[in-house]
């Protein structure tokens, strides 16, 4: 366990008996509610010198001393791995994960998971929620993906997802022929008979899910998809898309059956069969930087397998 230097802060005016967890959350942004109030069952944030309780009034003029703890919160083993990394600084990195590169470990995928490279990279990451790791995307997704260096970077990262200010895009390869873009809104929760599946619920009941699409590309009976997602839920792309009866290519899952036009180039009619994975790539970033408060934004480029797909149904190319 590890500490940084103490914060002072003094209970503001007029506080008017508020809670000590609700104020310190106020004063101080940089970290959760609950990782504060841990603290605070923890001793390590003190009312005027003294150990508190979460639920203390606050009215003004107390002295309250933060002492930011730093303890393992994941205890995965490290494992090197090569990681794809676009972008690393103090505060966060950027990811360019490949496909069939599981983000956490779990049942059947213990170890070579993108945590263990993560805390071979860097091992602080063990003293992080998730080892650093913001958000996820499936195991056959490829794409770009942040992960915080710092527990403010995590707290502010974490914020701006919930708060949806994270823009995040992705290229979906569907078959069918899309003719212009649209907006897909439909509940998200598990599916009522095989719990491994997620389902649009349209009677009610699951979390809010928006998906915004364009076309980005018009194909030979197929369509290249730019997705941009308002909310995360799991599988929300695939789902949504599937839902509209635009299943994306590869996803055995929700798309069912590889859909392949009768008068298909051979070639290319073996290319859609095998494709293993959903052809759904995270090509595009955009966030608010922890530290310097600016806008950045990052893009990667399709991988070859789903970019050679693109290419063999490119219509111009075949006609």
């Amino acid at each position: 366990m590890s500490t940084k230097e103490k914060i002072f802060l003094i209970g503001p005016e007029g506080s008017l008996g508020e809670r000590l967890d609700v104020i310190v959350a106020q004063l101080c942004p940089q970290f959760s509610r609950s990782q504060l109030q841990k603290w605070i069952k923890s001793g390590d944030i003190l009312l005027n010198n003294k150990k508190a309780k979460t639920r203390d009034k606050i009215f003004g003029g107390e002295e309250i001393t933060v002492t930011p703890m730093q303890s393992e919160q994941t205890h995965d083993l490290p494992e090197a791995i090569d990681l794809d990394i676009v972008f690393e600084d103090e505060a966060m990195l950027v990811i360019n994960k490949p496909a069939g590169l599981v983000v956490h470990p779990g049942a059947g995928n213990l170890t070579g998971t993108l945590v263990n490279g993560l805390l071979a990279h860097n091992e602080k990451q063990k003293n992080l929620p998730r080892a650093g790791i913001v958000h996820r995307l499936d195991k056959d997704t490829t794409g770009l993906m942040m992960v915080a260096k710092t527990l403010e970077s995590y707290t502010a990262l974490v914020n701006q997802l919930q708060a949806r200010e994270v823009k995040r895009e992705y290229l979906a390869l569907v078959s069918t022929d899309v003719i212009a873009g649209d907006t897909i809104e439909g509940n998200i929760g598990r599916h009522p008979r095989d719990r491994k599946r997620m389902t649009v619920l349209t009677m009610g009941g699951g979390k809010t899910a928006i998906t915004h699409y364009l076309v980005e590309q018009r194909l030979f009976h197929h369509t290249l998809l730019r997705v941009n997602l308002e909310t995360g839920r799991t599988h929300q792309i695939r789902v949504h898309l599937a839902w509209k009866h635009m299943p994306i290519v590869g996803d055995r899952i929700y798309g069912g059956r590889p859909r392949v036009p009768a008068n298909l180039d051979e070639e290319i009619r073996i290319k859609i069969q095998r494709m293993n994975r959903q052809a759904l790539h995270a090509t595009r970033l955009t966030l608010i930087h922890p530290i310097t408060g600016k806008e950045v934004s990052w893009e990667a480029q399709m991988p070859k397998a789903m970019q050679k797909l693109v290419d063999s149904l490119d219509i111009d190319k075949n006609h």
